[in-house]
């Protein structure tokens, strides 16, 4: 069997405005890494004749399967068959029981049929037609040189209908798929992008099977480990070897795998141990406690929370003395450990945590943009307060000191 190297190609001016997203890529991607099927390349392409045929002549030059989707609707502007049958040296026909399918359609729903909804029912001679029950035009299979083109409606229920019916039980028959492609994602909290791989350059740098892709989201860092092999059982095993030899030196910092995320880790964490907490918030607004509050059973350990954005709320609600605010301002540390101990005191929970700091845009009472407080009072311990300077946007500013206090809350849990 040739080594399939897959390429896709998303047809549609509209993906390329921003106003559909283009998922079908990704879950093709997906099915294909399932087969063990290699994707080298996504391509994107707006309704234009001209440059359409220029990713496809490409396309044929650099992948031995090209995957297209979008285009072969009825309109004017759906040019996925018409740029084809300028690369591919086949003709196009009207295939008849596609053709009839799409007359029952109009029939059954009572919609008169236009003349050009017979363009749907167009494709290649010698190529696999496959229905397409979901909607009307037809997904096809054809192999022109040395590419094998699949042509399958951009509405992703069709497409994915079309793919997992028809597509992939084909693609396992002639092509004998055997091959599995595996990922498993290793998410860090509190170690970046360059000490972790700092960590493991001899490991990214002698990779081989699995690979090891690192990967730097907002607050945190990501390991991507992909295995090859001829069954899933392998892959998983390849892929334990190099985890293994990971977590001896980073492990400290993991919080979860592949869909995990640091607030159902935390939350987990807070479960288990039977805690309670409450957030007095100042610059996030309320944004740590929603996204706490937004978990499943989050009620078994949310008490609850107070937005004091303002300093009279802070002094008036949390009970943040006129001392401390006089002679420290609200942005400092003494303001945040001290609206950690209220709040735990009058939600009367295990952990109280605080947020305040300056977001921006302007400095305030002194203090840069960016610098943040963080609090932490827990049971009878003494209130810990970190004191950090964010960059980014306003918005950015207030998402990373959220993320922060879950890094916080992470350590302290963990131990």
């Amino acid at each position: 069997m040739r080594h399939l190297r897959a390429e896709i190609i998303a047809v549609g001016t509209e993906l390329l405005l921003g106003q559909i997203l283009n998922t079908n890529a990704r879950w093709i991607s997906r099915k294909l890494a399932d087969l063990g099927i290699d994707v080298y390349y996504h391509h994107t392409v707006g309704d234009n004749l001209k440059r359409l045929k220029h990713v496809m002549n490409l396309a044929k030059e650099r992948s031995n399967l090209i995957v297209v989707t979008g285009g072969l609707g009825p309109t004017d502007d759906d040019l996925t068959k018409e740029a084809a049958s300028a690369v591919i040296p086949s003709e196009l026909y009207e295939h008849e029981p596609s053709l009839r399918h799409i007359r029952d359609f109009f029939k059954n729903n009572h919609i008169p049929m236009t003349e050009n909804n017979r363009k749907q029912a167009l494709v290649f001679k010698d190529a696999v037609v496959f229905p397409n029950q979901e909607g009307m035009a037809p997904g096809m299979f054809v192999e022109s040189e040395q590419a094998a083109w699949i042509f399958l409606p951009g509405v992703p229920g069709e497409m994915k209908h079309l793919m997992t019916d028809h597509v992939i039980p084909f693609l396992q028959k002639h092509y004998h798929v055997k091959d599995y492609i595996v990922s498993r994602i290793l998410r860090f909290i509190g170690i970046g992008e360059a000490t972790l791989e700092n960590e493991l350059t001899d490991l990214i740098k002698n990779q081989t099977n699995p690979t090891i892709a690192p990967l730097a989201n907002e607050g945190e860092v990501t390991l991507r480990l992909t295995a090859k092999a001829h069954s899933k059982k392998e892959c998983d095993t390849l892929i334990s070897r190099v985890e293994k030899k990971v977590m001896e030196r980073v492990g400290a910092y993991l919080y979860g795998t592949d869909d995990d995320t640091i607030e159902e880790t935390v939350f987990q964490l807070l479960k288990s141990q039977g805690l309670t907490i409450a957030s007095a918030e100042s610059l996030t607004g309320g944004r740590f406690i929603e996204s706490l509050v937004s978990l499943p059973g989050a009620s078994s350990v949310v008490a609850g929370s107070v937005v004091s954005y303002g300093t009279e709320i802070k002094k008036e609600v949390l009970l943040v003395s006129d001392k401390i605010i006089d002679e420290f301002g609200t942005v400092s540390a003494e303001c945040a450990g001290e609206m950690a101990k209220q709040i735990q005191q009058i939600m009367k929970t295990d952990i109280g945590i605080s947020f305040t700091g300056n977001a921006g845009p302007n400095p305030s009472e002194g203090k840069p943009v960016g610098t943040v407080f963080i609090g932490i009072k827990i049971g009878d311990q003494p209130v810990q307060v970190k004191e950090l300077h964010l960059f980014g946007s306003r918005s950015q500013i207030r998402a990373r000191t959220v993320k922060k206090g879950y890094e916080m809350l992470f350590k302290k849990l963990k131990k």
